[in-house]
């Protein structure tokens, strides 16, 4: 840490945000305190008595740590280090923290003799003030899918997210311009799960600081505009033995897919409505979530295919990997990856049965009736259901997240009275999200 005057540190919250603290680097290594019951704060500040937040036990503090070689350059500038913190509580892991979850899963998984690797792919739309105090879609009427260079991109931000990115050992795998105009999808290398987790949660929080930079904004919510393409984050995962072997891999099969590979394909199908709310945890993830789109809508999977909320791309051998297409960019990004790990994981230990693949259009042609809630409050009611998940996942964790995002729900309820057009996008879920995914 001897080349930083600061350490900017920082940690996901209960709902994916980037809470933190500047230290002097000659403090940093002793951490710092935060308030535990950051844990019950909603989006507007209020504040609910969530299991594991403590409102009414005094408020207790959450210790934030790192190791030293966890300091990595930050954006701010060339003497600000930064850094992913641990969270503890009485000298133990905090429970109720989603990045102690994803290290669970990864123990969970070494259990069993594997190790999970893990790519994060992120879609976004670039905003631009609308002159009236909110904000529109950036302007770039000549940007296609797959676009790249000035077309797509007028004045080099996506240029300067990837280079700084680089600087940052951020390492970036591909960026382009997706689907519709003013949205980018921006992917990272494959590493382990926790890293994996670690580079897209700072990436995140480094997009979006660039962008502002510029007087524009870039937002992961996963329908902010009706009329538009939703905002996915895509979980591909792939786990290696002991030989350094990939393991979903097996050329001896049909397919390509090793037994195990099935199995968490299983899990996955079997838990996917149980995932959902943890997976999309607004209320607006569920305009995205609507059949007939290129999302993580059904519970099932397919070769190939991106109408399937599990995808097995083409590679095979080392490159074997599921792709899970469920979640969106407002989502706690270790807290989903621990959804993903632990969803397939369960698969393996039940030695489950994997259904059919999808070999339809996935438009018009479905091979399951099984899906996504319609909601937030339902996609609660499933998780609740699922025991098995909770379980999993963490019961702490999953407390605390039904509470809050009940109160949550219980706001738009409030705000909209009563009325819910599903394919409406209100300015309650504006005001309450964009400002902040």
């Amino acid at each position: 840490m001897s080349d930083y005057d600061r350490i900017r540190v920082m940690w996901p919250d209960h709902l994916g945000l980037p809470r933190g603290k500047y230290l002097p680097a000659r403090l940093a290594r002793e951490g710092t305190n935060h308030c535990v019951t950051t844990f019950g704060l909603g989006y507007d500040r209020s504040m609910i008595p969530a299991p594991g937040a403590y409102l009414l036990e005094g408020l207790r503090d959450i210790h934030c740590h790192f190791e030293p070689d966890e300091v990595r350059p930050g954006w701010d500038d060339d003497r600000t280090g930064v850094v992913v913190g641990h969270l503890s509580l009485d000298d133990e892991p905090y429970a109720v923290a989603g990045r102690h979850a994803l290290q669970c899963a990864v123990a969970d998984w070494q259990a069993l003799g594997h190790s999970p690797k893990v790519g994060i792919e992120l879609e976004a739309y670039v905003l631009e003030p609308d002159g009236d105090g909110g904000w529109r879609p950036w302007r770039t009427p000549r940007s296609f899918v797959y676009g790249t260079g000035r077309l797509a991109d007028p004045i080099g931000l996506m240029d300067d997210i990837m280079r700084t990115a680089h600087d940052c050992e951020l390492p970036i795998e591909s960026i382009n311009a997706e689907f519709d105009e003013s949205q980018f999808e921006m992917t990272l290398e494959y590493d382990d799960a926790l890293k994996a987790a670690d580079d897209a949660f700072l990436f995140r929080v480094l997009a979006r600081e660039k962008a502002l930079e510029r007087g524009l904004d870039l937002t992961f919510l996963g329908k902010p505009f009706p009329g538009v393409a939703g905002s996915g984050v895509h979980v591909n995962f792939s786990l290696v033995d002991g030989s350094g072997a990939n393991a979903l891999a097996d050329a001896t099969s049909d397919d390509g897919l090793s037994a195990l590979a099935k199995q968490c394909l299983a899990g996955l199908c079997a838990h996917h409505q149980g995932m959902t709310a943890l997976c999309a945890p607004t209320v607006n993830a569920y305009r995205r979530l609507r059949p007939g789109e290129l999302n993580g809508y059904w519970a099932n999977w397919g070769y190939e295919h991106r109408c399937a909320a599990n995808r097995i791309p083409d590679a095979r051998g080392q490159g074997t990997r599921i792709e899970n297409r469920l979640s969106d960019g407002a989502a706690s990004i270790h807290t989903a990856t621990a959804t993903v790990l632990q969803a397939a994981r369960l698969g393996v230990v039940a030695e489950a049965t994997c259904p059919d693949p999808l070999t339809t259009d996935g438009f018009e042609e479905i091979n399951t009736d099984v899906c996504t809630a319609p909601d937030l409050a339902t996609a609660l009611d499933h998780l609740e259901a699922d025991t098995e998940l909770i379980d999993a996942v963490g019961p702490e964790l999953v407390a605390n997240f039904v509470a809050n995002k009940r109160a949550e729900w219980d706001r738009y309820r409030a705000a909209i009275d009563g009325e819910d057009d599903p394919d409406e996008i209100t300015g309650w879920e504006l005001s309450e999200y964009l400002m902040y995914h």
